[in-house]
Formats: structure tokens, C-alpha cells, sequence
């Protein structure tokens, strides 16, 4: 099911969330939800994060399309929204307005960022093909190739099975970054689709929200940024913060009601205005911007700072129409405030990595109160923005190589990496570290400048350069003094790389302190490719040494061959392939072990099947306790307490000495294993369910919810109003979650069925499960 997606029906026991802004900031209303684009007078930071979100109809959008005033094929939109209606209908979100309101407002984003008439029919149809019986072969015949690879681009891979949750999110990922390196729109919908389910998050329960904003923290506002879509960068990381911390959200948001900057920030607009115009340039854009709620959150929790020590807090921008005019700007901007040390950057000559260009000031206002002055041109406005949806290829049908090529440099080396690293663990890693927010430069003797992620180390350095001089690499020096290898790379550091013989490698060690995936990749390549001899018995030895520790006991002759018979399931085509990837980090054992132990445990059962029931001459035949025991006549019957079997459960009798016969579920653990046993087996027999049974047997329940107020209370009425017994109850309190543990009267497994989902449907309940 896609987030927040649920079928219509009645369904009166539905959790009562509904989908309202929890964002607390007092805006005027705006009568669109927009992406991007705000009023030039209105403060920044109050559209469109601030923004309730308004439910989009199509008459909405065909009012949008109109008036942005762009040629569009308004043909294939209105089929692309005719077959997105009709393959949702009937279907309501969580907080209850039809599906369809999704991609409406999904292609209205789309439309802000002033993307073509494919990625708005794309962002239509981009739930049809993960959620409704429409196949992206019909998508392709009806809207054309390009449209069928957006939509195909952003749909997950709901159809396969994965051993774990981090293992399909990372394969979802990985098929989005392929079709987003062929085609950038396909990441462009992604963001808008992520950005509306963030504004309605309020209707998901509150663990699919943190998930779904630790998601979108950690992978979706980090590719924003690195599209360069800043607007929607901060916007999602504010939602998710909202989410994750919400504490530290409304004090952030209480501080910035209390010193709003609105009229002071107005004041020296004006001045800085009035100031340039006198000076002779003319036509300068003024906007301003308060800084967002994250941004001050990371300065004050993470990097533990005081309000009043953040001094970008609130900001001037100043837009003007050439590179020249910025630098005499900022000359002005100096002569009229006092800037503070070390706060001025230069981004005009050294982009960030995302392409945004600006020079950055911070100045002492003659209130007293510090400032940040951004200058840059319309063009580079308009890039930090829009991102790489300001100047794409498909905007003018440009072909062939283009600036937008390069952006997009870094998800095909990514990928890249990844068919090096063989392990779908990596790729969140990787890509996690690749797209941290904050970067530092550093200058090779030459002058060259040298980008690279925080954290960094001279290693990765060297690598960056080439891999040659990484793998050449035995020691460097920084300013030209000499340094370790691990150091870490501050900006602005003049850095030395020191080489050592033609066929010097690197160590195993430094996949342990380098930070880039860039430089990962580049040191298991030379050990793929170096090292296979050395890798396999190092690969061997590590996995043979973990399955050991895992209680997976094969012997050493019959390893490789146990191996082999899982390496396809690990995408190697040999155990010596296995073993070599292991050898030089392509794979973690880590990952490994789970399938490991699945084939080991299917080896025993076939060394070990389930011993056949003694058979027992059937003698009288009567129930005792709605039980039938093969070859007994009204003997004592129990049921077992490590199982608690019901009606409807297989059942197998286990005769004990001197108290009848004990009754197991046939699935037992407990009575598979004395089973096996030699001396027990023939004390087992054939046991089942009577046509007239008791009418109430014990079941154990335990629920886990979310604590509040009245959960009991709701526990106990909807057993009530189903008229089932309650034995034994307790309660406590773990992890901020509720635990009851019940014992109730059951008749049989369907009745118990009903129970769970009846208690299932109670407001926060997360899981119901028989104990």
C-alpha cells in the first residue's frame, strides 16, 4: 500500500487521526500550495513551509497550468488524469479525502518547479502502477516511453520478496537512482510525492511517522540538497523534524515568535536598498529570510549553541543582474555594517557541489542585532530555487551533453560503486555519506581545488585526485608539515600527497577510516583485483570463524559446498566468488548470516524430518475436553502451557506418567524436539479436535500501544462488547509503549482471530499477538 493509502469502506473502528498542520506559525493564507515559488515581499521562511496544505482538485491545477502561463500538451494531462481517477476510485487516504487529492497535488508541486507535460502527467499516474492492477506496459502504450520510465522510476518493488526491511528500502532506492540517472524528473516527482505525504503526515500512526521522517531526514532532504531544490530541502526537514523532535521544534518555533525579525529585517532592506541605488546600482531584487526551524535546530542541539549565538538567523538577500555588481555590493555592504570575522564565504567562485553560487556576509546592524547578506545574480537565484529543475535539458529540448550531465555525475558514480561493493547494505551507507549537507575544500600544491564531505581524511583526499596516487599513497603533509594519514581535511588546507613505489596498495585498515564512497570503491577494486588468493582465504576464514559463532556447525570439507549451494541467493556465481567478496569488503558477513542460517536450518529438517506417530489399535473412542486421544477412553486430558492449544490448532498428545495425557500444538517446539528423542517418542500419540467441543479454553494475549490515557480502559470495552472472559491481566510500561498481557476465554482459533483484529483496530495499538 502506498503511505497513508487505505481502501473505502465502512469501517466505523478506524483510528480517529486526521490530517491538520501540526506547523504553528501564523501566515496569511495562500491560495495554492506552492513548491517553491513565494511572494518577493513575503519573508521566506514563511512560505511555503508554513503553508496549510489546501486538498488540489483538477479544476485547481487547470486554473495553475493556465496561469503560469508555459505552453502545455493539456491533451495527454487530461487522459493522464482521467485513467489516475478512475484507477483510484473508490480509495480514500487515512484522513479521508478521495486518493486521487495525492497526485493532484503531487502535479501541482510538479508544476511549481515549472517542470513539462510528461512529469506532470508522470506525477498523475505515479501510484497506478504500485497500487492498482495497472501494468507499466499500459502506461508506455497510452503516454509514450518517457512517461512509463517516470512512472516506472518511482515505483517500488512491492512484488518481491527481501530478508529484511533495509534490504528492500535499499533496492527501492537503488531502482529509483538508475532511472533518476537516465532521467532527473524521475527524482523530481520523488521529492514532490515525499514532500505531500510529509504535509499530511498527521493521519499516518505515530511510528510510520518517525520511520517515514527518519526516511526522509536521512535519504530525501539530503538529495534535495544535492539537486539543489533548496525550498524543498528545508521544508522536509523541517516536517520531519517536527516529527522526530517535536519538543525542540515548538521551542525553536516559540523563540522565533518571540524576537520575530519581520520589521527589522524590513528596515534594513530599505536602507541597504536606498544605499545601492544611491551608489549607482540600480534594479537590485531585496528579499529576506528567517532561517529554518532544522537549520537552527543542528546549531543548537548538535552543535550546542545559544540562540543568540547564531548569527544567520535572519538573512538579506540581495539579487542584481551581473557578477560584477555582487562584488561591488559586497564592498558597500562592508562600508555600511561591521562585518564579523571569518563569516564571509565565497561561493561565486567556489560553487558548492549542488551548483549554488552566492557570496555570503555577516554584518553587526546598528541595532545590535548580527545579519547575514547573500548576493548573488537572478540567474544564480534562480538556481538555488529551482536546483537542476531551473535549467534541464527537457525544457527547451536540448540534447546532448550539458551541465545537468555533470550534476548528475555523482548518482552514476554511486551506482558505480555499488556494482564494485555487491552488498544492497552499502548503497544507504554510501549514499548517506556522499550527501551529507556540510562540505570542505581543500588546495593541492597546484592550486586545485578539492571538494569533499566533511569528516573527510587525506586519504580520501588522495583518492579524489586519482585512484593511482591513492593507492601510491604512504603519507602526506598539510601546510608542508607532515601528518597522518587519517587526518582530517579542514578547508582551505594546502595538502601534499607523499608516494611510494609503483606497485605500493593500500591497506584493509582504510576502508575502516575512509569516509567517501568514492574511495571505498576505488580500495576494494584494487583488492578485487590484486588480492583474489589472498581474499578468498581471508573471506573464508572470517565466514567459516562467524558461522561457527552463530552455532552453524558444517565441516571444514563440507563448507564450500554448503556455501555454494547459498551464493546465488547473495548474487555470486561461485563460493570462491562469495569468499573473494568477503575477502576485500564487497559483501558483510553481516548481511550474509540471516540467509546462512535460513539454509542451514532447512539442512536439518532434511537430515532430521518429524519421527511418525506410533501407531495406537483404536479401541473405544470418546472426547474428553472436546479431545479425541487415539487408543485412550476417558482419560485425564491438559493442555500444555508452553503452547496453549485451541480448537482449529494440530494437535498431538504426549502421555505422561501418572497424569494423563498432555496435549501439544503439533507446530510445538517443545514437542518437536522430545520427538526426536529416542526415549520419549514412543509416549507420543495421535490426538484431535472433537466435533462438540468445550465451549471456552485459555488463551494467552499480549498488545503493545502506544501509552496514553484511557488505552485499558479501550482494551477491556472491546472485549467486553464482544462477551469474551478475561482470566488474568497485567500491565507496564516499556519504551514509551504500553504492554498488557491477558488471558482470556477462547472457543477456538477463528474466534481468536476475531479477537486480535477487533484489538488490533484500537486507537495506537502497534501489535496484538497470541502468548
Amino acid at each position: 500500500m502506498p503511505e497513508g493509502k487505505k481502501t473505502a469502506a465502512p469501517a466505523p473502528e478506524q483510528d480517529s487521526y486526521t490530517a491538520k498542520s501540526h506547523l504553528q506559525h501564523q501566515v496569511r493564507e495562500v491560495g495554492t500550495v506552492v513548491a517553491t515559488a513565494s511572494p518577493a515581499e513575503a519573508v521566506d521562511y514563511m512560505v511555503p513551509s508554513e503553508a496549510r496544505p489546501e486538498i488540489i482538485t483538477y479544476d485547481k491545477l487547470l486554473e495553475a497550468i493556465q496561469a503560469s502561463g508555459r505552453p502545455y500538451n493539456m491533451e495527454m494531462i487530461e487522459k493522464a488524469y482521467r485513467m489516475a481517477d478512475d484507477a483510484h476510485k473508490d480509495v480514500r487516504r487515512r484522513s479521508g479525502e478521495p486518493y486521487i487529492c495525492h497526485p493532484l497535488a503531487v502535479a501541482r508541486l510538479v508544476l511549481d518547479l515549472g517542470m513539462d507535460s510528461e512529469s506532470i502527467a508522470a506525477a498523475l499516474l505515479h501510484d497506478v502502477v504500485e497500487d492498482t492492477p495497472t501494468t507499466v506496459d499500459e502506461v508506455k502504450s497510452t503516454f509514450g516511453a518517457d512517461v512509463a520510465l517516470l512512472v516506472d522510476g518511482v515505483t517500488k518493488l512491492t512484488k518481491i520478496q527481501f530478508s529484511s526491511i533495509e534490504e528492500q528500502q535499499a533496492e527501492n532506492l537503488r531502482k529509483m537512482l538508475l532511472a533518476m540517472s537516465q532521467d532527473v524528473r524521475v527524482m523530481i516527482i520523488k521529492l514532490c510525492d515525499r514532500l505531500h505525504n510529509m504535509r499530511t503526515g498527521d493521519a499516518w500512526p505515530e511510528q510510520k511517522r518517525r520511520d517515514k521522517a527518519r526516511e526522509t531526514m536521512e535519504v530525501y532532504a539530503p538529495i534535495a540538497n544535492r539537486l539543489g531544490i533548496l525550498n524543498i530541502k528545508e521544508e522536509l526537514e523541517d516536517r520531519s523534524l517536527h516529527y522526530l523532535d517535536p519538543i525542540g521544534y515548538e521551542e525553536i518555533s516559540k523563540l522565533l515568535n518571540e524576537r520575530s525579525g519581520e520589521e527589522f529585517l524590513a528596515n534594513v532592506s530599505s536602507l541597504i536598498e536606498k544605499r545601492l541605488e544611491e551608489s549607482g546600482i540600480k534594479g537590485a531584487t531585496m528579499k529576506r529570510r528567517v532561517k529554518s526551524i532544522y537549520g537552527i535546530y543542528r546549531k543548537m542541539f548538535v552543535q550546542n549553541k545559544a540562540f543568540d549565538e547564531i548569527y544567520d538567523v535572519y538573512a538579506v538577500r540581495i539579487i542584481l543582474d551581473t557578477i560584477t555588481e555582487c562584488y561591488s555590493a559586497l564592498g558597500l555592504i562592508h562600508d555600511m555594517y561591521h562585518p564579523l570575522p571569518n563569516r564571509f564565504k565565497d561561493y561565486i567562485s567556489t560553487p558548492k557541489p549542488n551548483g549554488y553560487q552566492s557570496l555570503h556576509t555577516t554584518v553587526i546592524g546598528h541595532e545590535g542585532i548580527p545579519f547575514e547578506v547573500q548576493i548573488r545574480t537572478r540567474q544564480m537565484d534562480e538556481q538555488a530555487e529551482y536546483g537542476v529543475a531551473a535549467h534541464w535539458k527537457y525544457k527547451e529540448g536540448i540534447g546532448g551533453h550539458d551541465k545537468l550531465d555533470d550534476r548528475l555525475a555523482w548518482v552514476r558514480q554511486l551506482l558505480e560503486n555499488q556494482r564494485v561493493s555487491e552488498d544492497s547494505g552499502n548503497l544507504l551507507h554510501d549514499l548517506k555519506s556522499d550527501l551529507l549537507p556540510e562540505e570542505v575544500f581543500a588546495f593541492t600544491p597546484k592550486g586545485d581545488v578539492i571538494n569533499l564531505p566533511a569528516g573527510a581524511t587525506c586519504i580520501d583526499f588522495a583518492y579524489a585526485i586519482h585512484s593511482a596516487v591513492g593507492n601510491r599513497m604512504i603519507g602526506c603533509k598539510v601546510n608542508n608539515r607532515m601528518v597522518p594519514i587519517d587526518h582530517v581535511v579542514v578547508t582551505g588546507e594546502i595538502i601534499e600527497v607523499i608516494l611510494g613505489p609503483a606497485d605500493k596498495g593500500p591497506s584493509r585498515d582504510w576502508l575502516k577510516i575512509v569516509k567517501t564512497s568514492e574511495a571505498k570503491s576505488k580500495i576494494r577494486n584494487w583488492f578485487k583485483k590484486m588480492r583474489r588468493d589472498e581474499n578468498i582465504a581471508e573471506g573464508r576464514d572470517a565466514l567459516a570463524k562467524e558461522l561457527r559463532r552463530e552455532g552453524i556447525l558444517i565441516p571444514d570439507d563440507k563448507l564450500d559446498e554448503f556455501v555454494g549451494s547459498c551464493c546465488r541467493r547473495m548474487r555470486q556465481n561461485s563460493a570462491e566468488d562469495l569468499y573473494a567478496a568477503i575477502g576485500y569488503g564487497g559483501i558483510t558477513i553481516a548481511n550474509c548470516v540471516p540467509k546462512f542460517k535460513e539454509e542451514y536450518q532447512k539442512l536439518r529438517a532434511a537430515e532430521n524430518p518429524p519421527m511418525e506417530l506410533p501407531k495406537v489399535d483404536l479401541r473405544k473412542v470418546h472426547s474428553t475436553d472436546g479431545v479425541v486421544v487415539e487408543g485412550f477412553d476417558n482419560t485425564p486430558i491438559k493442555f500444555a502451557k508452553c503452547c496453549s492449544p485451541l480448537p482449529g490448532d494440530p494437535i498431538v498428545g504426549f502421555i505422561t506418567r501418572g497424569f494423563g495425557v498432555s496435549i501439544h500444538k503439533a507446530s510445538c517446539t517443545n514437542a518437536q524436539a522430545s520427538m526426536r528423542d529416542p526415549s520419549n517418542a514412543p509416549r507420543w500419540v495421535k490426538a484431535y479436535w472433537a466435533d462438540s467441543v468445550k465451549e471456552s479454553y485459555k488463551a494467552g494475549l499480549e498488545i503493545v500501544a502506544l501509552d496514553r490515557t484511557d488505552l485499558l480502559k479501550d482494551v477491556l470495552n472491546a472485549l467486553s462488547d464482544m462477551r469474551v472472559p478475561i482470566y488474568t491481566m497485567n500491565a507496564r510500561q516499556a519504551d514509551n509503549c504500553g504492554v498488557i498481557n491477558l488471558t482470556v476465554g477462547i472457543n477456538n482459533t477463528e474466534h481468536l482471530d476475531r479477537v486480535v483484529a477487533r484489538l488490533a483496530k484500537i486507537r495506537d495499538v502497534l501489535k496484538v499477538t497470541r502468548s
